[in-house]
């Protein structure tokens, strides 16, 4: 239970859903956590009041993955007020879907700025951090590997974009011994897509197992890379989909 004890954890978009099974999970595994959240301040507290309760040593930072200044903003003060970072966990996203004749391209360049330049701009101020042993690990999404229902144009290009830059992270960070991963999840139950909502019954026929996954599916993926058992997995994708892509 104390496997990350002494480490420092950032996870961006923490405030529900996966990023909160992810905080809760790294608290749990003994890892001091910041995250970060853009307009749930409610939910926000709530996921670190119960971190708190737990004995678990938490900072709420606001932050929009849109805007890259608060983005390195978080990475610095997560190291000023937890004196450092180890694990760096890039999860905050946003999904847009559609008809691809009716996709504009303001919506391509807001999916891109924070699903995949974010993710960019955190590695980057996190790097410069981080000790050897770190870890920096993104949540992207099956739908990088295979595409089975149409209107998934966009986002499908920016989680794909994710895997090549984790092998170029690897490459540049591997020599000083932090390793870059991108965990892709399947349908996992959250406010984004919930396992009740109307297109649930069709959706769940994709994967393998006949149904949606859990945001801790998620979560105890990541706590595993970021500990020992991820020392020598980099720069690959690891996918967490009930069998989404098989």
């Amino acid at each position: 239970m104390n496997e990350l004890a002494g480490k420092v954890a950032l996870v961006t978009g923490g405030s529900r859903g996966i990023g909160a099974a992810i905080a809760r999970r790294l608290a749990q595994a003994g890892a001091a956590v910041a995250f970060t959240y853009v307009s749930a301040a409610d939910k926000a507290q709530a996921v670190a009041k119960q971190i708190d309760a737990d004995g678990g040593t938490v900072l709420v930072i606001q932050a929009d993955n849109a805007d890259p200044g608060a983005v390195t903003a978080a990475v610095e003060q997560t190291v000023k007020q937890l004196g450092r970072i180890d694990i760096l966990v890039n999860n905050a996203g946003i999904v847009d879907a559609g008809p691809l004749e009716e996709m504009t391209v303001a919506q391509a360049d807001r999916l891109w700025a924070v699903d995949v330049r974010a993710v960019f701009v955190a590695a980057q101020a996190a790097a410069r951090h981080m000790p050897e042993g770190g870890r920096i690990i993104t949540v992207g999404s099956a739908l990088a590997e295979r595409v089975p229902i149409p209107g998934m144009t966009l986002y499908s290009m920016a989680k794909s974009a994710l895997t090549g830059l984790t092998r170029g992270l690897a490459r540049d960070l591997g020599p000083r011994g932090i390793t870059a991963t991108v965990v892709h999840g399947g349908l996992i139950d959250t406010d984004m897509n919930p396992a009740d909502s109307p297109a649930a019954s069709t959706l769940s026929r994709i994967p393998a197992l006949g149904r949606y996954g859990l945001p801790d599916d998620i979560a105890r993926t990541v706590v595993h890379l970021a500990g020992d058992g991820g020392r020598y997995v980099t720069g690959t994708a690891i996918t967490v989909d009930g069998g989404f892509a098989a």
